[in-house]
């Protein structure tokens, strides 16, 4: 005869073999820590820009937002360009330009040891500006192209010659300018702009909040008193001058007043 397994045993077994099941789930569906870059899928014509917030140890901050710009500027995870960065003791941000593909390697330097918060990704639809530049540059090069044919045209005078000579400069310089504000549009669609802040890790806390206060308390009345000084220095000349001249006008009020009684 078979042998028959005890239910507590049997029991056991599907409580460990649904505790893994339920493990692996929660493992699958786990938020990842970094950000993804968002690339465009045609015919869309997207500017994406991200914003993430990471909390770091205070002794770290520093030293990884010289890492991030550091991995940016050598193009460690693709093209990158460092567009602005902020630095004090309280909040640090950095802000670049990169590849979609260099996100979330750049995303990972910046928070390792830390813990990632806030994050936002947002889009601009820059496909109606594409379209309207290039109606301009249509427009402007069938002009150029006119152009060019009157001026090969040898019954022309100098002064028209002059004149014609004239407006194919100026439409030179405008499809110049379009091309620029093209070549930035395709660059912008092409990358992600991407903003890490980076603030210590107890940056929550009540005790945080009131040092946060107090040093602003002291900002506050620094330049307070600084803006009360600037004054003073701005007033004192008045001052100087206008105190003869009351005291001038007193001796004369006086004077008048003595004669007429």
């Amino acid at each position: 005869m078979p042998r028959l397994v005890p239910v507590r045993t049997t029991a056991a077994v599907l409580l460990s073999l649904s505790l893994l099941a339920a493990c692996s789930r929660k493992q699958e569906v786990a938020p990842q820590a970094g950000l993804a870059g968002e690339k465009n899928k045609a015919p869309a014509q997207l500017a994406y820009e991200h914003r993430l917030s990471v909390r770091l140890p205070s002794q770290n901050i520093a030293p990884q937002l010289a890492a991030t710009r550091e991995a940016c500027e050598t193009a460690r995870f693709g093209e990158c360009n460092v567009l602005r960065i902020e630095q004090s003791s309280w909040n640090s941000s950095i802000t670049v330009r990169i590849v979609p593909a260099g996100v979330e390697p750049l995303v990972g330097l910046a928070a390792k040891g830390g813990e990632v918060g806030e994050r936002e990704t947002r889009a601009e639809d820059l496909a109606p500006a594409v379209a309207d530049n290039q109606r301009q540059q249509a427009r402007l090069q069938a002009q150029q192209k006119r152009l060019d044919q009157l001026a090969a045209r040898k019954d022309l005078a100098v002064a028209d010659l002059i004149a014609l000579g004239k407006e194919q400069a100026e439409i030179e310089t405008e499809l110049q300018a379009l091309e620029q504000a093209s070549a930035m549009q395709q660059h912008r669609i092409a990358t992600n702009l991407l903003t890490l802040e980076l603030r210590p890790a107890n940056a929550d806390t009540r005790s945080s909040r009131l040092r946060q206060s107090f040093g602003n308390v002291l900002d506050q009345f620094a330049d307070g008193l600084a803006s009360a000084i600037e004054a003073l220095s701005y007033g004192l000349p008045f001052l100087l001058l206008g105190f003869p001249l009351l005291l001038l006008w007193l001796w004369l009020w006086r004077r008048f007043a003595r004669r007429r009684g």
